[in-house]
């Protein structure tokens, strides 16, 4: 396939997608983005792709030309380096949602206050709690005491066990 004829489009396309993904990156990475920068920036780096290999296509002997030369060699490991470092996996703190503290004190709390915060009985929160797969045995013991320290699983069940009864 003869690029040539082609290359009036294929040269801008390069410039423009640069212009859109370097100037969307940039908001993004100091987050002011707004609007569809983000958007616009994931789907439009498409037309950087495309552009980019009809323009090496395009320029190919000149292209074949950086991989003879040794710092041009460097450089592209570098980057090379850099892409396979970006797939390692990093350990991130991960901060709890604003809720947290609230689940967990609702979790640490007996099973008979938590009745009184459902405005229900001690006894038809056990039910509840036996409902939802637990087995308290005192009044005493709390979800905390009965389950895994998991914060979703937790939620899920208070959102279960506190719901009012259908009347």
């Amino acid at each position: 396939m003869n690029l040539h004829p082609h290359r009036p489009w294929i040269t801008p396309l390069v410039i423009g997608s640069f212009l859109l993904l370097s100037v969307t990156g940039v908001l993004m990475f100091f987050h002011l983005n707004s609007g569809l920068n983000k958007t616009a920036h994931q789907w439009l780096s498409w037309a950087m792709v495309g552009g980019v290999a009809l323009h090496v296509a395009l320029n190919l002997p000149a292209f074949k030309r950086y991989f003879i030369q040794r710092t041009s060699r460097w450089v592209i490991a570098l980057f090379v380096i850099l892409l396979a470092l970006s797939f390692v996996p990093l350990k991130e703190s991960k901060k709890a949602p604003s809720y947290a503290s609230s689940v967990r004190a609702l979790t640490q709390t007996p099973i008979a206050t938590l009745a009184q915060v459902a405005d229900t009985s001690p006894e038809e929160m056990r039910t509840r709690l036996e409902d939802a797969g637990l087995s308290p045995t005192s009044d005493t013991q709390s979800i905390s005491d009965l389950m895994e320290t998991d914060l979703r699983a937790q939620t899920s069940l208070l959102d279960k066990v506190l719901k009012p009864a259908k009347k």
